[in-house]
């Protein structure tokens, strides 16, 4: 986790929150595909201010990049239109469907680089807390939190398993065939490890009384301060200028 002495990470999660709000509404009042793209280098800005640049741009690379080129290339291809800007036998690309192209992705880039950044930023424990500060039952928050650490958990189960099974002198590289006949074997104990966890998990719900009724107290606290309430009165004010601006001179 990084280092909770960082201004950004001392947020409150409403507050961080306010970033994939802000970028997903204002993407959609300002009709300039330009304006989405620009969203990325603001995310990649408080990333750098926040400590997190590294993690967040290799999310950025490996989880998003691929798949916005593939969507800009196909739409850029079966969208319809008159202006062709260059062909192929029967692939045409055409002047409306690059632009299309750009406004698609460009809004696909702007929210995704918020949403990643925003639980970049922001622990599942904080949002879990936070969540039953507003009212949220803790029980269900306790279903958030327990889902999101799930796939990180289990993925560093199965390369232990992994790699206990390459000290057995089981290949586990090599062609996908061989990787494939190398997991197979993991599939067993990862299972059951996952079985045995969650049964200790319940176990030890019980033995803080979860199940129990009233109030619940917790050491892991979260405080709202004024800096957070003016940086949420600062995005709401923007957001109404720019639907201002939406009505007055883009509409």
């Amino acid at each position: 986790m990084p280092n909770k002495g960082n201004f950004i990470l001392n947020l409150y999660p409403s507050t961080k929150f306010m970033l994939p709000l802000f970028v997903t509404i204002s993407i959609f009042l300002v009709p300039s595909y330009l304006f989405a793209y620009m969203m990325l280098p603001l995310c990649i800005a408080i990333a750098l201010i926040a400590g997190v640049a590294k993690q967040f741009l290799n999310l950025i690379v490996k989880g998003l990049l691929l798949l916005v080129l593939f969507i800009f290339i196909i739409q850029s291809v079966i969208a319809p239109g008159e202006e062709i800007i260059w062909s192929w036998g029967i692939i045409s690309i055409k002047e409306e469907g690059v632009m299309l192209s750009l406004t698609l992705t460009s809004r696909i880039v702007a929210i995704a680089s918020a949403f990643l950044l925003f639980f970049r930023i922001t622990s599942i424990r904080d949002i879990s807390q936070a969540l039953e500060k507003v009212g949220m039952s803790p029980k269900f928050s306790y279903a958030i939190l327990a889902t999101f650490q799930f796939i990180p958990e289990i993925s560093k189960r199965s390369k232990v398993i992994m790699d206990a099974q390459k000290a057995r002198g089981v290949e586990t590289e090599g062609s996908l065939l061989t990787r494939t006949k190398a997991f197979v074997p993991v599939l067993g104990p990862l299972v059951l490890s996952s079985i045995a966890n969650t049964e200790e998990r319940a176990i030890t719900l019980e033995t803080r009384a979860f199940s129990t009724k009233g109030k619940k107290t917790s050491l892991h606290k979260l405080h709202k301060t004024k800096t957070d309430m003016s940086i949420q009165i600062l995005v709401i004010i923007f957001i109404i200028f720019l639907a201002v601006g939406r009505v007055m001179i883009w509409n």
